[in-house]
């Protein structure tokens, strides 16, 4: 069976639940990865009692639709992240505001959370964030001391051990979405952070191809480097496009703004090979959801979320069940 293709409802949250998965439906979609913000999914909520948990399925079940994963990408940015400004204020209750170990302790006891309310949900995965320490030590200088680049590996390992215990109780999985400013940002860094963990099972990832992409990676690669870490994939496109005067670090311009050196897509419409990305899944046999976290500041997003949903339809061919040659030998 092709793998199923469901809406991040990250960039919907905006809206209550109800018209989000009514919208979905509509579009095409199968089912939603249910953000843990807005009135999506409460962790908190979930982690405690079933039957809420039963109300998100039934209520997804009313239009047509099921779940596979939940994001809980803000509240996993407070973990590594310092806190030391008030950007990921809006990440926590307005009772942490301006305090970074309490903004900290809440991004913890969220991930906790999190485990647990993917079990009562049903769902094996949690996607998300891990912040980091050491992400403004990107650039060496002031020149750099790499030890605490080390450093910052083993306090991501010590910040984040005592939650994948919680999610080997629920058996369930983490997925990082490998992301700047997090942990994991590249190839070489994610390998890090597995050798920092020690090969954890429950720890794995996100795969985007859309943050490789613009930072020169390619997004198949990262695929073959960790076949069997793949454990949900969101599909988002993005296009560089330097000119000899923009920059890829993106010049303090928001999102679609004139003179960024890349921007995001719609789905299709940017430089990502989603076909060569289609055919490495295939290679590696996932068979989880293609999950689409739509963004393009040039385009209206119900347009978008739909013309996405149809794109994916046509592309996401299954496995073969054998070669094609057997024909000619087979009686």
């Amino acid at each position: 069976m092709p793998r199923p293709i469901t809406l991040c409802t990250g960039q919907w949250a905006d809206l209550p639940l109800e018209i989000t998965a009514k919208k979905a439906k509509a579009f095409g979609y199968e089912g939603l990865e249910l953000a843990c913000w807005g009135d999506h999914f409460d962790v908190f909520q979930g982690a405690k009692d079933k039957r809420y948990c039963e109300e998100k399925i039934n209520l997804l079940a009313k239009h047509g639709l099921k779940t596979w994963a939940i994001s809980n990408h803000l509240a996993g940015q407070l973990i590594c992240d310092p806190n030391n400004d008030s950007r990921s204020d809006g990440f926590a209750p307005a009772s942490c505001a301006g305090d970074a170990d309490k903004k900290r302790q809440f991004g913890v006891d969220s991930m906790k959370a999190a485990a647990r309310a993917a079990k009562n949900l049903g769902v094996s995965v949690v996607n998300g964030f891990t912040g980091s320490s050491i992400w403004h030590l990107l650039y060496s200088f002031p020149p750099t001391d790499f030890k605490v680049v080390e450093e910052g590996y083993a306090y991501f390992a010590s910040m984040f051990n005592p939650i994948l215990d919680v999610f080997d109780e629920c058996g369930v999985r983490f997925a990082l979405e490998v992301h700047p400013t997090e942990i994991a940002y590249d190839i070489v860094t994610t390998k890090r952070v597995l050798e920092a963990l020690n090969y954890r099972k429950s720890f794995g990832f996100n795969f985007d191809p859309s943050h490789l992409q613009w930072q020169g990676i390619d997004p198949v690669k990262f695929i073959e480097a960790f076949p069997d870490r793949i454990y949900h994939c969101h599909m988002k496109d993005c296009a560089v496009t330097l000119d000899g005067t923009t920059g890829i670090l993106g010049s303090h311009l928001q999102f679609g703004a004139a003179g960024r050196g890349w921007d995001f897509r719609s789905l299709g419409r940017g430089d990502v090979d989603f076909e060569a990305i289609i055919r490495a899944l295939n290679a590696i046999g996932y068979q989880g959801p293609l999950s689409v976290e739509w963004e393009d500041p040039g385009m209206d997003r119900e347009f978008g979320a739909a013309d996405a949903c149809r794109f994916l339809q046509d592309l996401n061919y299954p496995i073969p069940a054998g070669m094609f040659d057997e024909a000619f030998t087979k009686k």
